[in-house]
């Protein structure tokens, strides 16, 4: 620590920031490594609730729930102060608040040509009915392309020929995590509005030493919003410490934040919360924090205070076995007892590399990538029947509903414009065992519903010729194996230079590059190999940079199954998890049905 970073040092010492050129030109380049990196969670409040809310036309203070079946799948805010939640019953809402609106899902009808619609009866149409979600993909695609929109208004923003020059092609990154919510890289975004507003940087920027130290900024305040919540910074740091370009970077990432959250409110009247870190972890925290329509700032300065009131298990990728695992080897959940465990004794219980991930991700340290192009790799459509159906005329009028379902999901993934489509169509198909059977599509066919209708019943011949088909409980129809349309076109050279670029990976070093332990290396692409050993354990976690802490990159546990999945195929098995609990619930409500006819029969 130098004289001037001392907490006694005097006023008339040299200030300098604790940022060198290199790591403002990692901030250029999107990298994970620079500790001035910016990323966004933004959470749509109780979205399902909320698009039942824009659609109706209701007052924000009205009490609304959505309602699938008896029970509530959203509540909005105003419903939450009578108690009700998604765990209650319709009936037990009605109770609680008289005056609530219980807006019922969408649904698709059998034998009304595989169209949802908003039916007032739905409720007591479990058999005939089948959930849609397509309202709700519609208001979610509106609400992405309207954030996309305003990112895209701040990139074009600079005035100055010169900032233009030195920052051309430099923009944010969304990817879509969910239906209701994204994650937002504004690094490269952010570098272009600092080049804008601090001419001192400008000038640095060109300046071949990229170990030199970055002028301190001039000001010794940070303009914070009065609606931005600050976390508190950690023990030895205070708010009257002169700020440093981190701090700046974070107020510039709130500003932009804040703009296109008022962007989906003046356009779309949808409110959302927002959480502001230097990664995706801390940002998704942050993003529950002051629910709703809130953002949250988790300043450098502030991490370790704000992960010490967590229990590591609410962190991504610790919420299933692995969480279980360490709870149970360490005797606590609190990240605040486990920042005590040295790294040896982590290493003595768990693999050296989820040890070493683990040190860090508890500092707050997580490399994963803002991808924004994840890419669901299957659709399924199901419906679970009580009672069973027993023909295969009935279940051709589902099948017709789930072609119509997947088309509808096929057309916004792309699929008329060629430019990606699924080569597998499979039936699901349950009497007293589950059976399956597939096909391929045929690669020169246009995809529409009715390839899809017509391919599913070729399928359900194949089941029932086989025998043993009714009573059938439990039918589904999937495409899984999509392919890009336009890789069909590629020249020669492309594929071989495809295949050069993956040779070229493998012989760098394939998957232990991911564990590779460098602070901040000369570039976003290289790091120093062999060196995999964390910081030592007693090392002042709150200074350090920790380098690349996640053991995969592109991969998620699941906290509901403790699966682990690829980060591409989260949303699609978030609809998985989704459509066993509809199944579930279908499951509930026949044997409630069934419990209610039988109490009200009258003993002969």
């Amino acid at each position: 620590m130098s004289p001037a970073d001392s907490p006694n040092a005097s006023p008339d010492a040299v200030k300098r920031s604790r940022y060198t050129l290199r790591q403002l030109h990692l901030l250029r380049q999107g990298s994970t490594a620079t500790p001035l990196r910016a990323i966004a969670h933004i959470d749509l409040d109780a979205f399902y609730a909320q698009c039942e809310m824009v659609r109706l036309g209701t007052d924000r203070d009205t009490p609304l729930a959505v309602r699938q079946w008896d029970s509530l799948i959203a509540v909005n805010y105003a419903a939450r102060p009578y108690g009700i939640t998604r765990m209650v019953t319709t009936a037990e809402a009605r109770k609680l608040c008289p005056n609530i609106v219980l807006q019922h899902v969408a649904t698709f009808r059998e034998g009304e040509g595989g169209r949802w619609a908003y039916r007032d009866d739905s409720f007591k149409n479990i058999r005939t009915d089948k959930v849609s979600l397509d309202p709700y993909r519609a208001e979610s695609r509106k609400i992405l392309k309207t954030m996309k929109d305003e990112l895209e208004r701040w990139s074009a923003d600079s005035v100055d020929e010169e900032v233009i020059s030195l920052t051309q092609g430099l923009s944010a990154s969304l990817e879509k995590a969910s239906i209701d919510e994204v994650f937002i890289d504004m690094s490269p975004l952010i570098y272009r509005v600092l080049l804008q507003k601090y001419p001192e940087l400008r000038q640095k920027s060109q300046d071949d030493n990229r170990d030199a130290d970055l002028p301190p900024p001039p000001t010794t305040a940070i303009p914070w919003h009065t609606g931005d919540s600050l976390i508190e910074l950690d023990k030895h740091e205070r708010e009257e410490d002169d700020p440093d370009w981190d701090d700046v970077v974070m107020q510039i990432a709130a500003e932009i934040v804040r703009s296109v959250r008022t962007a989906v409110w003046n356009q779309l009247h949808y409110t959302c919360s927002a959480g502001v870190a230097r990664n995706k972890m801390l940002a998704k925290l942050g993003s529950a924090c002051n629910k709703p329509n809130a953002q949250t700032i988790v300043r450098n300065r502030a991490i370790q205070f704000f992960l010490n009131g967590y229990k590591f298990t609410q962190i991504r990728m610790l919420g299933g076995k692995l969480g279980e695992q360490i709870t149970s080897d360490f005797g606590t959940e609190q990240v605040s007892e486990l920042l005590s465990i040295p790294y040896e004794q982590l290493r003595a219980k768990l693999d050296d590399h989820t040890a070493n991930w683990l040190y860090g991700v508890i500092r707050g340290e997580d490399r994963s990538e803002v991808n924004p192009r994840t890419q669901i790799k299957s659709m399924l459509s199901a419906k679970s029947f009580r009672p069973s159906i027993n023909s295969v005329e009935q279940a051709e009028k589902w099948l017709h509903i789930f072609a119509a379902d997947i088309y509808g999901r096929l057309v916004e993934d792309g699929v008329l414009e060629n430019r990606r489509r699924p080569r597998v169509i499979t039936l699901h198909h349950r009497v007293a065992q589950s059976r399956s059977r597939q096909i391929p599509i045929p690669g020169s066919s246009k995809i529409d519903e009715d390839l899809l209708f017509d391919l599913a019943k070729n399928l359900l011949r194949q089941v029932v010729a086989e025998g043993q088909a009714w009573p059938c409980s439990n039918l589904s129809l999937s495409v899984s194996s999509f392919e890009d349309g336009v890789s069909k076109n590629k020249a020669i050279e492309g594929f071989l230079s495809s295949r050069q670029r993956k040779k070229r990976r493998i012989d760098d070093g394939g998957i232990k590059r991911f564990f590779t332990h460098s602070p901040f290396p000369d570039d976003s692409n290289s790091a120093p190999a062999g060196n995999e050993s964390p910081p030592p354990a007693d090392q002042d976690s709150s200074n350090t940079p920790l380098g690349d802490f996640e053991p995969t990159l592109l991969q998620n546990t699941c906290d509901r199954c403790s699966k682990v999945i690829p980060e591409y195929e989260r949303e699609e098995h978030d609809d998985w998890h989704f459509a066993k609990d509809l199944e579930l619930q279908d499951r509930q409500e026949a044997m409630s049905a069934q419990q209610q006819s039988q109490q009200q029969t009258p003993p002969k």
